[in-house]
């Protein structure tokens, strides 16, 4: 008998950490206003479960939200079909110009600007700010040890930003089917997106 509850407060203690670490991830602040899901951000010191190399510079590049989109006004931007990112993507001459900045930076070995896709950490469809560099980064299309060009091939064991890409597509459909909340999905995707990667995305 003892030995039977013994093996129940284990399991149930079990599920109960599991259930935390999934909530660790959505944790947002209280206030869930552009500032707060930003300053929240700036702080986020939590572990990655990815390789290093598939997140920008936390101090350089936290992300940053778009003030102009909020959940009250999502099926009027975001949601909506008529609605498209290129309404607010700045100008290539804009962010080339950002990524040789950034590459520049002593933290980049491997200095080819075609191997970078300038990202918006926070993606344009999940109300991620258009233009701050915290929320803008030159994040690879391949590895350290397989750099790639956009044009790819892709092996689907490859982490890049086509696997970021293939996030970013599951949480602005959660938003709009409203599973998750905007400042939950922008929250997931900048403080591991690798993680909900793992766990969602590619759950059977």
């Amino acid at each position: 008998m003892r030995q039977a509850l013994r093996v129940l407060v284990a399991g149930v203690l079990t599920l109960l950490t599991l259930g935390f670490a999934e909530q660790s991830l959505n944790a947002q602040p209280a206030d869930q206003s552009a500032a707060a899901i930003d300053s929240y951000l700036a702080t986020y010191s939590g572990t990655r479960v990815g390789p290093t190399y598939i997140y920008p510079n936390p101090k350089l590049t936290p992300g940053l939200v778009n003030l102009d989109i909020t959940q009250a006004n999502i099926d009027q931007t975001i949601c909506n079909p008529q609605w498209s990112t290129k309404s607010i993507r700045p100008p290539v001459t804009y962010t080339n110009d950002l990524k040789a900045k950034q590459l520049a930076r002593p933290n980049y070995k491997d200095k080819n600007p075609s191997h970078y896709e300038e990202d918006h950490f926070i993606s344009l469809e999940i109300g991620g700010h258009p233009r701050d560099p915290r929320n803008l980064w030159p994040e690879p299309w391949g590895t350290p040890a397989q750099p790639l060009t956009s044009i790819g091939p892709f092996p689907a064991h490859l982490v890049g930003a086509k696997t970021k890409d293939a996030v970013e597509n599951q949480l602005h459909k959660e938003v709009c089917d409203g599973t998750l909340t905007l400042r939950q999905a922008q929250g997931i995707i900048a403080t591991d997106w690798f993680k909900y990667y793992r766990d969602h995305v590619l759950k059977p």
